[in-house]
């Protein structure tokens, strides 16, 4: 079976793009620290929109859809889901909201991923989560034409439930060494969970969701603002050959993650920049028709409703509407189609 041993991060010399991003985030959490201790109610607002989106890009991710209106109604409570991916998307929330209240009071253990597990299933009239892998799987690849090709054979079921607690072993033994830093513990941790692949469904989601938990574990909240699991669906196929190259020859243990490292790590880093950018939005106390302008000084091409009422969470959708026109009656914008494809751009 393939052994774990995280001793090898400690003699790993890593390139400057590497070394790069882990300053640069270590920079912006410094930051992010500051503006949590101001605790604007600006943030309670980010909060509930970073929820929303990890919930549906996580899903997505694995084709688990449903119409807007019903994802809107089930996010906001106001009706049961209907069907298995409703139940899939609603079981997503849960174990979301639990990371959220409770990651402090849990540790990295196999237990815990199994009780994640159970919850993303909880729904399920007769519920298969909560326990390991029974039957064989595979790691299926879509490509961009739609076909699917057999990416990565993970471990046996017989194989699975000794892997994970070791997984967690070695995780939790060179954080507590404080030797490595965790922003390369947790994606090599994420991508040996992947490999393993210990459930017989759901193995996409729980690493995205204990990516989050493991980020949030070391002090690292921006999942709780800016979702992380929209930035992997925005670049997917980026994901996939991340995988891809950093599995080769893993189950020899002569792979070289490097390539997930870093995917995940821009992932990090982005979403603390986009953190940052919304914040000198909000923070600074102008008129609502300012917050709009500046929306589109910091985000350029098209630029929608939903992308301003998220930037500016603040503002009432009403409100949003009144800058949009007015903007566009002094020339100072442009509108594009009509209804539900509507957008605006910059007039240059």
């Amino acid at each position: 079976m393939r052994e774990f041993h995280y001793d090898f991060l400690k003699e790993k010399r890593w390139d400057k793009d590497v070394l790069g991003y882990i300053g640069l985030i270590h920079e912006y959490k410094g930051k992010q620290q500051l503006y949590l201790r101001q605790k604007p109610m600006e943030l309670t607002r980010l909060v509930e929109i970073a929820k929303i989106q990890s919930t549906e890009s996580s899903n997505a991710i694995e084709g688990i859809v449903t119409t807007n209106q019903r994802f809107k109604q089930l996010m906001q409570e106001k009706t049961a889901p209907r069907n298995r991916n409703e139940q899939e998307i609603m079981g997503y929330r849960a174990v979301l909201d639990m990371i959220h209240e409770s990651f402090e009071y849990m540790p990295v253990s196999a237990n815990v991923i199994l009780q994640l597990h159970k919850k993303l299933y909880s729904l399920f009239p007769t519920s298969f989560g909560g326990a390991f892998k029974s039957t064989s799987n595979e790691i299926d690849e879509i490509l961009k034409d739609g076909s699917v090709i057999v990416r990565f054979k993970p471990l046996e079921p017989f194989e699975t439930p000794e892997a994970v607690q070791r997984l967690c072993e070695e995780y939790n033994g060179i954080i507590s060494s404080g030797e490595v830093d965790p922003l390369v513990v947790i994606p090599t941790f994420i991508h040996d969970f992947l490999c393993i692949h210990p459930f017989n469904d759901g193995n996409g989601r729980m690493s995205r969701l204990l990516t989050t938990f493991l980020l949030y574990k070391n002090g690292y909240v921006v999942g709780k603002y800016i979702s992380l699991e929209k930035k992997i669906h925005d670049n997917k196929y980026d994901y996939y050959d991340a995988l891809r190259s950093s599995s080769l020859n893993w189950h020899e243990g002569k792979n070289d993650d490097t390539a997930f490292t870093k995917y995940l790590l821009g992932v990090i880093l982005s979403a603390y920049r986009d953190f940052e950018e919304r914040l000198e939005i909000v923070f600074d106390k102008r008129s609502a028709i300012d917050m709009v302008k500046e929306v589109f000084n910091v985000k350029f091409g098209k630029v929608t409703k939903s992308d301003i009422m998220e930037l500016c969470p603040s503002l009432g959708r009403s409100t949003v509407e009144k800058a949009l026109r007015d903007l566009i009656s002094v020339g100072h914008i442009s509108k594009h189609g009509n209804g539900p494809a509507t957008f605006y751009t910059l007039k240059s």
